[in-house]
């Protein structure tokens, strides 16, 4: 029998990994969670009236959207490899707490830093923001060698990870917010106005994290759903065992796919000193599970092999806007995370239903 060619291991992946059933079914799935998106707007709307519905808040929401949605697109291309990464909060946490240690050591001398003097801030901030994403790339692959080469189950291993990264960020802190980070961080790249016009009485701006969210959005969604890379993921996530029969390096891939969502983990520590000016390892560690569960309810199928990125965006802005309702609505800050729990529980229920529809068809 002869060998499949180059061109037939790139086509017949697409072919297995995405028919038009399964589309329909991502579509269908993302409209859903469209309505139940609008459905919290109208409902916090109706509660709250202008003090939620009114363009700086929906500013706001996008602003605290970007970080997660930054994570829900790493791992959503995990999930559809019919994986998980439970790690990517701790990495966030890790790659935040490294990127401001590197920042705090190349700022200037102690004392000028704690004096809050950073003449070395121009190389000290981009020097930080590098080390963090090398960080959290480094987790990622971690992440796939060890679900690749040692054959373990991706829940298992980044289970693990999440611990090991979360004591690490806590041995480099010592357990604290990371004091004397450059002030510029936050001044003149969190809150950096790049673009800015008003709408009645309020100032709508664009920002570099809202920027760089929206790009990777774009980047990925491009990945996923034309390219070789995507087709990949699809096939692997659809059948492993049939994407190495037409010529896919299924272990190669698996690393490069845990190895990106740990890259978009450490830019998403990165905007946590954009966002805050410093790093602090008690915060982020929910949202793996706010990462999943905007994933699944988008569309994103914890079986593998269906997913859109425009369905986990749609589905990352739920806790987005249901954490700002709950805060402009006086919840206290606990019930936010039974929410969320809540959100997973019903986004999985959602999956389970779905695939056995598509069974009975």
């Amino acid at each position: 029998m002869a060998t499949p060619n180059a061109g037939s291991a790139t086509q017949q992946p697409a072919v297995e990994a995405t028919p038009i059933g399964q589309r329909l079914a991502a579509l269908l799935s993302s409209g859903f969670t469209f309505l139940i998106l609008a459905a919290l707007c109208l409902v916090f709307a109706v509660l709250q009236g202008a003090k939620f519905a009114n363009p700086n808040n929906a500013q706001n929401i996008a602003i605290d959207a970007s970080q997660l949605l930054l994570l829900t697109v790493g791992v959503t291309f995990v999930i559809v490899t019919a994986g998980v990464d439970l790690s990517v909060g701790s990495v966030l946490i890790f790659s935040a707490v490294v990127a401001a240690k590197v920042m705090v050591r190349f700022a200037g001398s102690a004392e000028e830093v704690r004096a809050y003097e950073f003449p070395n801030q121009e190389v000290a901030i981009p020097l930080g923001l590098a080390a963090g994403v090398l960080a959290g790339t480094a987790w990622g692959l971690l992440n796939g060698v060890l679900i690749t080469k040692l054959k373990m189950p991706s829940f298992i291993v980044t289970l693990g990870t999440l611990g090991m990264a979360l004591g690490a960020a806590q041995l480099l802190s010592n357990g604290t917010t990371i004091p004397n980070v450059p002030q510029d961080v936050q001044l003149k790249l969190g809150l950096r106005e790049l673009v800015g016009f008003d709408v009645g009485d309020y100032r709508i701006r664009l920002t570099p994290p809202v920027l760089v969210a929206t790009i990777v959005v774009v980047l990925a969604a491009l990945a996923l759903g034309r390219t070789r890379f995507g087709r990949y993921t699809y096939a692997i996530g659809s059948n492993a065992a049939a994407a190495r029969r037409v010529g896919i390096n299924v272990d190669r891939h698996l690393i490069k796919v845990y190895g990106l969502s740990g890259l978009l983990a450490g830019v998403a520590g990165g905007f946590d000193l954009l966002r805050f000016g410093t790093a602090s390892v008690g915060s982020h560690q929910a949202d793996n599970l706010a990462a999943i569960s905007a994933a699944v309810i988008g569309g994103t199928s914890l079986f593998g092999g269906l997913g859109t990125i425009g369905g986990s965006v749609i589905g990352a802005f739920i806790p987005a806007v249901l954490r700002n309702g709950l805060v402009i609505s006086g919840v206290a800050p606990f019930w936010q995370q039974v929410a969320i729990g809540a959100i997973l529980i019903l986004a999985v229920y959602l999956d389970q239903r779905r695939r056995r529809a598509e069974e009975r068809m």
